[in-house]
């Protein structure tokens, strides 16, 4: 079974009736927020199930918290189990076609939830149309499987962790946004722009070509975060930071924390 956190269109495609597979597509737009599951619905890669980044993988807004709170974590539990997954056993790829910013999301949510068997299609879903490979508007019947969370609950750090530790000099605070939004130049969601103080800026779409594919030598990135003792990454809403925690995990660096609230929270304070 494959190992790493990214599979490639072939290797799916050799796989993709393996029993202990279940494909899961996570195409979701931002602007449009039901385009992803009308996508779905008219065109996804045979056999996979749909998970939506609102419905499935966050919980419902509230005032402090981000714009895309962690999900419960039963009911998202439950969600899995009616997909087929089995905890520890099933391996799960994630796809998107938005360079992995919705398909991280779900490889960090499972990992978080103790189920490490979990990648993400390289170059989404266009790649694997590309290929010419197959593609369906049927939506598969609900499964049994039987997933049980368990949580790693210090993979995570809230508000008041951010403005404890942020200032350590042997902690690196990861800000994923696009350069213009780190700079505060450009805010186009949330109410105030700019970035937290001491924050360094890696955005998220360097992981990946235009194409959506994984760009080698991950591992240079990351040079300057390698020896801090902690790093803590955010985005604007906790999403995309999943995408710089994967490039974190190619470069060989698995011990990053996630800020869930991200700016989107910490902005919230401000206002």
């Amino acid at each position: 079974m494959h190992n790493s956190p990214v599979v490639s269109a072939n290797w799916l495609h050799d796989n993709l009736h393996d029993s202990k597979i279940i494909v899961v597509d996570c195409r979701f737009s931002l602007m449009d927020q039901g385009l992803g599951l009308k996508q779905y619905q008219e065109s996804h890669i045979e056999g996979a199930y749909y998970l939506d980044l609102n419905l499935d993988l966050s919980s419902p807004v509230q005032k402090y918290g981000g714009r895309h709170p962690l999900p419960d974590f039963e009911q998202l539990a439950a969600k899995l189990s009616q997909i087929g997954i089995i905890s520890g056993e099933t391996m799960v790829i994630a796809y998107d076609d938005s360079r992995f910013a919705f398909a991280s999301r779900l490889w960090w949510l499972l990992r978080y939830m103790g189920h490490e068997r979990v990648a993400v299609l390289d170059g989404g879903f266009a790649g694997w149309i590309a290929q010419n490979y197959e593609t369906s508007s049927i939506v598969p019947t609900s499964q049994l499987g039987k997933f049980i969370p368990q949580l790693q609950t210090e993979w995570v750090v809230d508000i008041e962790m951010v403005k404890a530790r942020k200032d350590l000099p042997e902690v690196v605070l990861i800000d994923s946004r696009e350069g213009d939004r780190y700079r505060g130049e450009r805010e186009p969601i949330d109410p105030i722009a700019g970035h937290i103080e001491g924050a360094v800026n890696y955005p998220w779409m360097e992981l990946t070509n235009e194409q959506g594919f994984v760009i080698d030598r991950q591992g240079d990135r990351w040079q300057e975060v390698r020896n801090a003792k902690e790093a803590i990454v955010y985005c604007g809403s906790g999403v995309t930071a999943c995408v710089s925690l994967l490039s974190l995990q190619l470069a060989g660096i698995d011990s990053a924390k996630l800020y869930a609230g991200s700016w989107s929270d910490w902005c919230s304070y401000l206002v």
